[in-house]
């Protein structure tokens, strides 16, 4: 595995993968480490693409994903490419897609894990009460995220 760690207005991103994919896109604060001087040619158009939803000209990402997680996790991360760019929907719409209304935890801590952060778009998953609640990259950075991507008001999927 390969590892880049680049700028972004939220902190220093670390990206990993391979040939296989990109496994990891993490966050930490400022200072956390060193941003690469030099991006591994298999991390080059994931950190193209994620310079580009920064600047405001990418609202897709369509370079090979390879998280590693248990066939559940899959599941529900698959579900999360599904919320359009600028959307949100509450953790029980998202449970009530999946199939069954009992695993609102499960889903949501399935969230929590989700090792590929703003391309496996967590963030647009919120209350049913329209509340921030849970984000393992912290709510500040998800109600960025949410400004960012549609900085007038936020609207639900449902």
């Amino acid at each position: 595995m390969e590892t880049a760690y680049i700028n972004s207005p939220l902190g220093i991103t670390k990206i990993v993968g391979d040939e296989d994919g990109i496994a990891v896109i993490s966050v930490s604060d400022v200072g956390t480490n060193e941003v690469s001087t030099a991006i591994p040619e298999v991390l080059k158009e994931a950190v193209s693409q994620l310079r580009e939803y920064f600047d405001k000209k990418r609202t897709g990402f369509d370079f090979k994903l390879n998280p590693k997680g248990t066939e559940f996790q899959q599941k529900v991360w698959k579900s999360l490419l599904e919320i359009p760019y600028g959307k949100t929907i509450s953790y029980m719409d998202q449970t009530k897609k999946l199939g069954d209304i009992k695993a609102i935890r499960a889903v949501a801590s399935a969230n929590g894990k989700n090792p590929l952060w703003i391309v496996v778009p967590c963030h647009r998953v919120i209350g049913t009460n329209g509340s921030l609640t849970g984000y393992a990259g912290g709510l500040s950075r998800k109600k960025w995220l949410l400004e960012h991507e549609n900085p007038t008001t936020q609207q639900s999927l449902f």
